[in-house]
């Protein structure tokens, strides 16, 4: 299933959350080699989750860390704005109706569909909270995935070749594109969307999915 959390609720889900982070050190750190720090529990933190973002986790039927996202609005710091606007053109983003998402994480092992459980997820927080894009920098591996899942973002920037691209792009989330998602995940609409209210209740705009 999918927990919205924010990052002062991560405490009520310790098991989750350790794992969540060790996972992340295990795909950033070891597996992509990127230059990220590791602290001595094993866990990869940077210093944005220390700004209280929200969190969507695809936790396991042991209620461990499958896979994960993470969002911040871009009316405050953001990765993007802070160290990428190189690919840009320098324009920073900061808008309400834009929020990044950043550290795309799959556990090894993850369930199939998790990754378009997560995605559609992301569509829940535009719909529930009035977000219009998400922004966010990627890598060329999750090219084939965000295509295999049918949510390919529009690119704005790349630098670099091959393996080694890295590219800043934005999304949006139409109905097609949701129930396309949806099908990928093996997540009908009307669960996808009870999760989000279990978190948020009354936030959630009121739309029919019953029958999508």
């Amino acid at each position: 299933m999918i927990r919205y959390l924010y990052g002062d609720q991560l405490a009520k889900y310790p098991r989750l959350a350790c794992t969540m982070f060790e996972d992340r050190a295990d795909q950033f750190k070891t597996r992509l080699g990127w230059d990220v720090t590791v602290n001595a529990s094993g866990q990869e933190r940077d210093d944005y989750d220390d700004l209280n973002p929200l969190y969507v986790i695809w936790e396991t039927a042991t209620g461990s860390h499958g896979g994960s996202m993470r969002f911040l609005p871009t009316t405050g710091r953001t990765m993007v704005n802070d160290h990428f606007l190189d690919l840009t053109d320098g324009v920073p983003f900061q808008s309400p109706f834009i929020w990044e998402c950043t550290r795309f994480c799959l556990a090894r092992g993850a369930e199939p569909g998790t990754a378009a459980a997560l995605m559609l997820a992301g569509g829940e927080i535009m719909q529930g909270f009035g977000i219009k894009h998400f922004v966010g920098v990627f890598d060329a591996r999750m090219v084939r995935i965000y295509n295999r899942i049918g949510a390919a973002p529009e690119v704005l920037g790349t630098q670099g070749e091959g393996r080694q691209s890295i590219s800043v792009g934005l999304w949006d989330f139409s109905e097609a594109a949701q129930k396309r998602v949806s099908r990928v995940a093996g997540i009908p609409l009307q669960v996808s969307r009870g999760w989000l209210e279990a978190s948020f209740g009354d936030v959630v705009p009121q739309q029919d999915v019953s029958a999508a």
